[in-house]
């Protein structure tokens, strides 16, 4: 039996105005998950516990089977499993934005990603971060675009630190780092920002129009995780394909094979088509992948519009319609497309309602067929609701005939989806 799950981060949304009371994910042409809603069966995933924060760390944690608050500690720790920094107890993983802040008084959060940074210059800033404001004590290890980490040996995980996509076009006075410990981080990020002031690297983004790195923001910390391994849980042997560090940590900490993908950004202009065909070429040996599109969620922080519904389009076109169209060369399967949670376009930041799924098996009695679209009102519509969310994985391994069949007794938190002005 193949399993695949196609996972639009951020893909579900709440209706807009400019999009005629529809949501992005209501208004793209979604061919291909509307098929597997037709035909497969159509409900919501409720993949935020009560208490958790609504990000994608939490809610992929679900999705894989796994109750976050047995086993999530902050996303830093997560995402330096894929970067190969190991952690020992006593060390506190921080994720490490590099932003672009807007000078004033109280400066504003101008953009979270630093104008979308490469790579290749992240790395340079990175590495002169560590000579000049590095130590035995907080090393700064480079990552993937805008996303990067910072190690504090022996500190302090019980501070409160904001996500700087939580708060675009914000004073960041009133959302510094604050608790024990925090004056410490705050001091590194105001090193930060005297010293990115003159660095070549934003000098040469301004000279071409693009927004300079000008300081880090430190926030999801947390110290390693426990994770049981998914083939001592389910025997299956699974892979992960996603272009963002915290998701293939956490495929790591799941025992699940990082499989790389040319041309996969983290972005809109990733390389959709080339993780299905991915998927599709590994399944034949795996009994698992999890495919992962980050550019509907980075549109929702964007407040982007066009850009989210063309990275829906993407998503359904060249990731869904090109497995839909060779997993049958494969055995049977069942295929889940979802999102993990939603990323407003309204707010440019998540929430923790939930969000649609769609599950489509070759085999008889496991698809309801109810004929109907993929969208987040229909899903609602449809009865089904999988609550807590980390119930999913082993029902859809294991269950999913018996969820098919008699699905009430998956409904412990009832939580309508909300439509919001």
């Amino acid at each position: 039996m193949k399993h695949l799950i196609l996972l639009g981060d951020g893909m579900s949304d709440y209706p807009i105005d400019v999009l005629g009371g529809k949501t992005a994910l209501e208004y793209a042409s979604t061919p291909h998950m509307d098929r597997m809603a037709a035909e497969g069966t159509l409900g919501l995933i409720d993949t935020i516990p009560p208490g958790l924060p609504p990000g994608s760390d939490v809610a992929n944690l679900s999705v894989l089977g796994y109750n976050p608050k047995d086993c999530y500690t902050g996303r830093g720790p997560l995402e330096a499993a894929n970067m190969g920094v190991a952690l020992s107890p006593e060390d506190i993983a921080f994720r490490c934005n590099l932003v672009t802040l807007r000078d004033g008084i109280d400066p504003v959060m101008e953009d979270f990603t630093a104008g979308h940074i490469s790579s290749l210059e992240a790395k340079a800033i990175i590495a002169d971060l560590e000579i000049a404001i590095g130590s035995e004590t907080f090393s700064f290890h480079p990552g993937v675009g805008y996303r990067h980490l910072l190690v504090w040996k022996g500190g302090e995980s019980e501070l409160v630190a904001t996500p700087p996509h939580d708060i675009t076009d914000k004073a960041i006075g009133a959302y510094l780092p604050r608790g024990r410990g925090a004056e410490a981080i705050n001091r590194l990020m105001r090193l930060s920002r005297e010293f990115l002031a003159d660095h070549p690297v934003n000098r040469e983004r301004t000279e071409r129009g693009l927004r300079p790195a000008t300081s880090i923001w430190l926030w999801g910390q947390g110290r390693a995780p426990r994770i049981r391994k998914m083939m001592e849980r389910f025997r299956i042997r699974g892979g992960i394909i996603s272009a963002v560090d915290l998701l293939n940590g956490i495929g790591v900490y799941a025992g699940l094979e990082v499989l790389p993908v040319e041309g996969a950004t983290g972005y809109i202009d990733t390389n959709y088509r080339g993780k299905a065909e991915k998927a599709l070429a590994v399944l034949k040996e795996l009994d698992l992948v999890f495919i992962h599109v980050e550019a509907p969620d980075e549109m929702g922080h964007e407040g982007n519009v066009e850009g989210k519904v063309k990275a829906i389009e993407d998503f359904d076109a060249q990731v869904v319609g090109t497995v839909l169209q060779g997993i049958g060369n494969l055995g049977p399967f069942r295929i889940a497309v979802l999102s993990d949670h939603p990323t407003p376009l309204s707010l440019k930041t998540h929430v923790a309602d939930p969000s649609p799924f769609a599950v489509l098996s070759s085999l008889p009695g496991e698809n309801q067929g109810r004929g109907t679209n993929f969208g987040e009102e229909t899903a609602a519509l449809s009865g089904n609701l999988i609550s807590p969310g980390y119930r999913f994985m082993e029902t859809f391994i294991r269950n999913w005939r018996t969820f098919v069949g008699s699905d009430t007794r998956y409904k412990e938190k009832r939580q309508a989806y909300g439509k919001k002005d």
